[in-house]
């Protein structure tokens, strides 16, 4: 039995003018994670993350706690659902039909909330039968890309092995919705809920994955109290 833990990023720099990087929330958070690890003996044979730089820079803060050097390997299929390019090409469509996000974009989407409402309605029309827009991403490749990769790691690693993956929510809600056996229009009730810094704990063998347990960010109010910080976001 090996075990593997799906990590998201830190908060990363909303409404900045660069969002990929981690806002100082996110760095203290990404370097709570790995104090946490080392401190429960969760010591690890290798990292994985993808290449957007909020994933990278959490994982070498986390990793930063290890006692020994960890081997980080990056892989652009734990990067991100693309929600900028969904946004430029589907909302065009979902507003036709939807006035509620007609308007949220009339309004502009300068706060967290209405940008969650409208990843909502694009996510889901990403991931339906309806969707079939071309010169973007599609739900069949970005799930595919997500399958591969994890099978690839459970190949690469083998037995015995505790592995951490750094990436982000669509991703961890992707993976865990696969591991379940569900399909793409379940993925998003398991990708709006997944904190900053959560982990998600994982067991393979063989070929076969199941979850332990799903985005868990009791630590991060723990750590926080010591500090009178909230260390907990979503965004």
């Amino acid at each position: 039995m090996a075990t593997l833990y799906l990590i998201r990023h830190g908060q990363a720099s909303f409404g900045a003018e660069d969002y990929d990087k981690l806002s100082e929330l996110g760095c203290r958070q990404a370097s709570a994670v790995g104090r946490y690890l080392a401190a429960h003996g969760i010591y690890l044979d290798a990292a994985y993350s993808g290449n957007l730089l909020r994933q990278r820079e959490t994982t070498e803060l986390a990793l930063a706690s290890q006692p020994q050097a960890v081997p980080h390997q990056i892989d652009s299929r734990f990067n991100e659902v693309r929600n900028d390019e969904q946004i430029e090409h589907l909302v065009p469509r979902i507003v036709e039909s939807n006035p509620a996000i007609r308007a949220l974009m009339e309004k502009g989407l300068s706060q967290s909330k209405d940008y969650q409402k409208v990843i909502e309605a694009v996510f889901n029309y990403w991931v339906s039968p309806q969707c079939d827009a071309a010169g973007i991403q599609s739900w069949e490749d970005y799930a595919g890309g997500v399958r591969d990769a994890l099978g690839d790691l459970v190949r690469e690693q083998g037995s015995g092995k505790t592995v951490a993956v750094f990436t982000s929510g669509g991703t961890i809600a992707t993976a865990v919705s696969q591991v379940l056996g569900l399909g793409g229009e379940h993925a998003y009730k398991f990708y709006e809920p997944v904190f900053n810094c959560s982990i998600t704990q994982l067991f393979y063998s063989g070929d076969k994955i199941s979850l332990s347990y799903f985005n868990d960010r009791s630590f991060l109010q723990l750590m926080g109290r010591e500090t009178d910080e909230n260390l907990v976001t979503y965004r």
